[in-house]
């Protein structure tokens, strides 16, 4: 298994994780799947704003992706990524979203990102202790902030400073 960076012939293996995970998991909080041509757009956009797609892929068999874009879009958040790491439901619990992970945190510190976040199913314990394992901490939960499949679910805020040592920056945000 490697990572690297995403293709577009990775697109439709990286829409049909994304939508197995719409359809039986609480990872995606919609019930809504996305085509290929949404898929393709998202995947373009991430390239024309230099934002990494990361697969994790064994041959030609991709086995999870990984991403990060903006926190939030105020200039103020310009130093905040939030991630998505989703993995084929074949290749669970064999490391491989450990290792996509990793690579993400090595990319936005190289880029000087500042925080990263992750947002996940306050249920799901297998995520939560993971990314604890790579030294992100709960900094938040808000109780039932969404639902799928007919219940409520609560929405867990996990970060890790990627630079603690960084300065501030002076001044007002351009």
């Amino acid at each position: 298994m490697v990572v690297r960076d995403a293709a577009p012939q990775d697109v439709p293996s990286i829409l049909a994780i994304y939508n197995g995970a719409v359809r039986d998991t609480t990872a995606a909080w919609t019930s809504k799947e996305e085509t290929l041509d949404e898929r393709l757009t998202w995947f373009e956009d991430r390239q024309k704003q230099d934002l990494p797609v990361l697969v994790a892929a064994d041959g030609d068999s991709v086995l999870g992706f990984a991403s990060y874009g903006p926190f939030r879009p105020r200039e103020g958040y310009r130093f905040t990524v939030e991630h998505s790491v989703y993995v084929a439901p074949s290749a669970r619990r064999q490391g491989i979203g450990r290792s996509l992970l990793e690579h993400l945190v090595q990319i936005a510190e190289a880029r000087n990102f500042h925080l990263m976040v992750g947002v996940v199913d306050g249920a799901n314990d297998a995520s939560i202790a993971l990314h604890e394992k790579l030294g992100f901490e709960v900094s938040g939960r808000l109780p039932q902030a969404g639902t799928k499949f007919g219940r409520w679910l609560d929405l867990v805020f996990l970060t890790r400073v990627l630079n603690p040592e960084a300065a501030a920056p002076a001044g007002r945000p351009d």
